[in-house]
């Protein structure tokens, strides 16, 4: 073992060496207790269905290489990539990233959700931090502006400087939650900021579930902060509807009030006369100005040039309350937006950096093949007459 890459309520994460291969990889340990056994054999399962249905791994989801049970804990190899979407944008200040890279980083995350949806798998757990970077290097550009903001009360934040990564190639990762659409499903899942209307309402999820993830990532990518900074379920609904800049479907409310097996929904108790019933004399004044901040999905991303308006028209697609009419991973990557090229930005002259250091690193390659053949260049001949 080398070092720890991180923890959580699972186990942990290490680097270790291989010293079969003599390479560095990552070690996923599991906990010595029941449940996150049984978790990570599901785990393991989905891995090896990902594993098969996609050996070159064309669609960017981490790929385990092996795995073994050490003293009750199962430990699973997989490769060792660089650091989390999220740690980056946190050692980075949280100033957002380029749209070009945006733009880059939806079409693979798309690619891997479409790859997901195709094996009846569902993720669940969408976000910043379960996406790596397979590269950690980048160049620092001058910014001097402001960055945008989805709320009004944090409109004011200013960067002199972002980093830039020199290479947006990703690998999506953690499945201990996905789920196969034909088995048990839990009735909660995603993280609080990246979660499903349709899952908070109670109505049961699927594969759209992990669209509205993608769209709230997309946004945090675009301003360096979580669209949805709640851990209240009344309050992040009226914060969807201040986004979106619409009620919640008189038909989803109905699905609500119509179930009334086991005491009913407990989301019933969100709304009054098939409206979201928010603020209720209990709701608190900082809860109230939140919400009150919350902008319009336009004035977060401003349809500015044919470029901006193509990714509002491809979040407006995604923010839809009904599941049932939501744009699908597949539909989106045939939206018109992935065909608009971004203007030039910090990410385009860091892809020229890093498309200038690869150039070199090839000619210097080439030179040092050209010498080592000078130098044997009597045995090849020799070798060629021999033949």
């Amino acid at each position: 073992m080398v070092k720890l890459l991180g923890q959580g309520t699972f186990g942990k994460v290490v680097q270790a060496r291989d010293k079969a291969a003599d390479k560095l990889v990552a070690i996923k340990i599991i906990r010595s207790v029941q449940k996150y056994r049984e978790a990570s054999k599901i785990e393991l399962r989905v891995l090896e269905t990902l594993r098969a249905n996609d050996e070159e791994n064309r669609n960017r989801c981490i790929h385990f290489r092996d795995c073994f049970d050490y003293r009750g804990h199962i430990c699973i190899v997989m490769d060792l990539l660089g650091q989390s979407v999220f740690d980056f944008l946190k050692s980075n200040s949280f100033v957002p990233f380029p749209n070009s890279q945006i733009q880059n980083f939806a079409r693979q995350l798309l690619t891997s959700v479409a790859f997901l949806h195709d094996l009846n798998l569902i993720h669940t757990d969408l976000k910043p931090e379960n996406i790596l970077l397979c590269h950690n290097e980048y160049q620092t550009f001058t910014y001097n502006r402001k960055i945008p903001s989805a709320s009004t009360s944090n409109s004011n934040r200013q960067a002199s400087q972002r980093k830039v990564l020199l290479d947006t190639e990703i690998r999506l990762i953690d499945f201990g939650s996905a789920t196969f659409q034909d088995e048990y499903h839990s009735s909660v899942v995603s993280t609080r900021h990246y979660r499903a209307p349709e899952i908070i309402l109670g109505l049961g999820w699927s594969y759209p579930c992990d669209i509205w993830s993608i769209g709230c990532i997309l946004v945090e990518f675009f301003t360096g902060d979580a669209l949805f900074q709640t851990h209240d379920n009344l309050e992040h609904l009226a914060m969807m509807e201040a986004v979106v800049d619409a009620r919640i479907d008189v038909s989803l409310v109905q699905q609500v009030n119509r179930m009334t097996r086991n005491g009913g929904n407990p989301a019933s108790k969100y709304f009054k006369r098939l409206k979201l019933d928010y603020p209720t004399p209990e709701t608190t004044r900082a809860s109230r100005r939140f919400v009150k901040a919350m902008k319009r999905l336009p004035d977060i991303i401003p349809p500015t040039t044919k470029f901006m308006g193509q990714f509002l028209d491809l979040l407006q697609k995604i923010f839809v309350y009904d599941p049932a009419q939501r744009i699908t991973a597949k539909q989106a990557l045939q939206h018109p937006w992935f065909r608009e090229v971004a203007h030039p930005d910090d990410g385009t002259e860091a892809a020229r950096i890093r498309a200038d250091k690869m150039r070199m690193r090839e000619r210097e390659r080439e030179r040092e093949r050209e010498q080592s053949g000078a130098s044997h260049g009597p045995v090849v001949e020799e070798r060629s007459v021999r033949r």
